[in-house]
């Protein structure tokens, strides 16, 4: 297989800050909680690892920089470093990178071409006026 010399190691999946599916999925429950131990979050794990395995992913997670924790007697807490809207930035703008091209246009292109149900003609509108607010600040 030749390799490509434009594609960089943050693009192989190297990068420290890229979260595997398990990840997100545990980042999903401290989000959604706020703070979490780590049985709440095995709890909330679609087929849960290990308590064990849990705790390896924390910190991990921990090591990356997305979770610090608090003691609460012999537990740990763990709480997320960045604030969600933050972090669904970044992820949104690592996805616009790797799948459209950094082309916020083709990403919003596919988003309408889903056809999804949930684009009634309200979110549409909501939509457009996001659009023209932008225009308007000259973004």
């Amino acid at each position: 297989m030749a390799i490509n010399p434009n594609v960089t190691e943050n693009d192989m999946g190297t990068d420290p800050n890229q979260l595997s599916r398990r990840e997100r999925q545990i980042m999903e429950v401290i989000y959604t909680h706020g703070r979490a131990t780590a049985a709440e979050v095995r709890e909330n794990l679609p087929d849960p690892p290990s308590y064990s395995a849990v705790r390896a992913m924390l910190r991990i997670l921990e090591d990356k920089g997305h979770l610090v924790h608090e003691n609460d007697g012999p537990r740990y807490v763990f709480l997320p470093t960045t604030p969600r809207k933050q972090a669904s930035e970044t992820a949104l703008r690592g996805i616009v990178h790797t799948f459209f091209g950094g082309s916020p246009e083709n990403a919003v292109a596919a988003l309408l071409d889903l056809g999804d149900d949930d684009l009634d003609s309200e979110a549409l509108e909501r939509i457009a006026e996001r659009i023209a607010q932008a225009r308007r600040e000259g973004r």
